[in-house]
């Protein structure tokens, strides 16, 4: 019997990040397995070509997951890596991973990642770390609490939120409490978490640690649109980085990997820089999703999630720079619900110098509705150029030229 060797992957979106470490995969020469809970995706399973045998099964069952394994291995399938660009996913992907294809990366920091309070209080101390509280189901938030912080406004975020969901900001106690309600309402048994609001530039930042080397694959700036949620609309990523600049994100980022003792890993950080110091607002274990890895393979010609694979099958990951653009990608979103008749626009957007890509994700008959979360926003311009100011401006030009048509509801 002729082994396959195999790659399987906890959960995938559509587009983006996840979807391109599959169509890696392939390229790579890997047979891709898809565990999915979304029977959306076995219901357009001709849609999804790079993924060789798609199981439809709960991706929060381990036991069940373990078996589907089981049953890959007896029909000839060589696991050689279990992985998940997925929130949530990742740590139980590490885990089956040191089960069925032992490697060096540990379960135990992305597991911590996954759950904001335990991040918070682990990196409690380092001069990175807010000021925050946690609140624990059923308890009750009083004055003394509240007066450790600057005033308000306050953060107000559940342990599990991801993807800007269930990350609130009260302007007032009133508001404090009513956020607490309501993310406690939505899940009983999560902590809430409250933290100082802190003003200053937005920066992501992506990269891949091996032998606990940091390789800093991008630094990004994100543009931030406020409305009921938090939501990042611009992300430009930088051909040239200050010195000053990267030296203390790096330090930043030597202090977290020790706190979490990180030998290998593939993570991202939102920090902002207040007051000449870098303040760290979330940390993911895992490459950004959406455009993130096209972004990055515009501007230096590398494809991340490609390397991150490469680490996750024990191999040392390169991040080799072929060439140096600064690229601004604009996402879309909408000021009001509807149903989504057409899109127009797409054409004239493409032709515009400078244009590296033009994605609209929803199709006709969709229900679009303004942002909550990460997932409401609809398209997205790529855009090269000179400087970032330039590439900028032709990525948010380009988006102007998108028009959702809908028949309000």
């Amino acid at each position: 019997m002729k082994c396959l060797k195999t790659i399987i992957f906890i959960g995938t979106n559509k587009s983006g990040s996840s979807r391109e470490a599959i169509k890696a995969a392939e390229m790579l020469g890997y047979f891709t397995v898809l565990f999915t809970n979304k029977e959306r995706q076995i219901e357009q399973r001709h849609l999804y070509v790079d993924v060789h045998e798609m199981i439809f099964i709960d991706t929060t069952n381990v036991p069940a997951m373990k078996n589907e394994i089981i049953s890959l291995q007896s029909k000839g399938n060589e696991i050689m890596t279990i992985v998940s660009f997925i929130d949530a996913h990742v740590a139980t992907a590490l885990k089956l991973c040191k089960e069925f294809c032992p490697n060096d990366l540990s379960s135990i920091a992305a597991e911590v990642m996954e759950n904001k309070a335990q991040t918070r209080i682990l990196l409690d101390g380092l001069p990175c770390s807010p000021k925050f509280t946690t609140v624990k189901p059923g308890e009750h938030v009083d004055a003394k609490v509240i007066d450790t912080f600057n005033g308000f406004p306050l953060i107000v975020k559940s342990s599990s939120s991801t993807g800007s969901k269930d990350v609130l900001r009260a302007s007032d106690i009133d508001q404090l409490h009513q956020h607490i309600t309501k993310l406690h309402e939505k899940d009983p048994e999560d902590h809430v978490i409250i933290e100082e609001f802190i003003e200053g530039d937005q920066y992501l930042v992506e990269a891949i640690i091996y032998n606990k080397e940091i390789h800093i694959a991008g630094i990004i700036e994100q543009e931030i649109t406020y409305g009921k949620r938090f939501i990042i609309t611009g992300y430009g990523v930088l051909a040239t980085v200050p010195r000053p600049l990267s030296e203390g994100i790096e330090e930043v980022l030597k202090s977290i990997i020790d706190k979490f003792s990180i030998t290998h890993a593939a993570l991202h950080l939102e920090m902002r820089l207040s007051n000449n110091k870098w303040r760290l607002i979330e940390i993911n274990p895992r490459i950004s999703g959406g455009a993130m890895n096209k972004m990055l393979h515009a501007a230096f010609g590398y494809n991340l999630a490609e390397e991150t694979l490469k680490l996750y099958l024990g191999e040392k990951p390169v991040l080799e720079q072929k060439q140096s653009n600064f690229i601004f990608t604009q996402y879309v979103i909408v000021d009001k619900k509807g149903i989504l008749e057409r899109v127009t626009g797409k054409n004239r957007a493409r032709k515009i110098e400078g244009v590296v890509e033009v994605y609209v994700k929803p199709k006709k008959g969709t229900l679009l509705v303004p942002p909550l979360s990460m997932g409401h926003r609809y398209a997205y311009v790529i855009a090269r150029g000179r400087t970032m100011s330039s590439a900028k401006v032709i990525a948010k030009r380009a988006a102007k030229e998108l028009q959702f048509h809908l028949i309000e509801t």
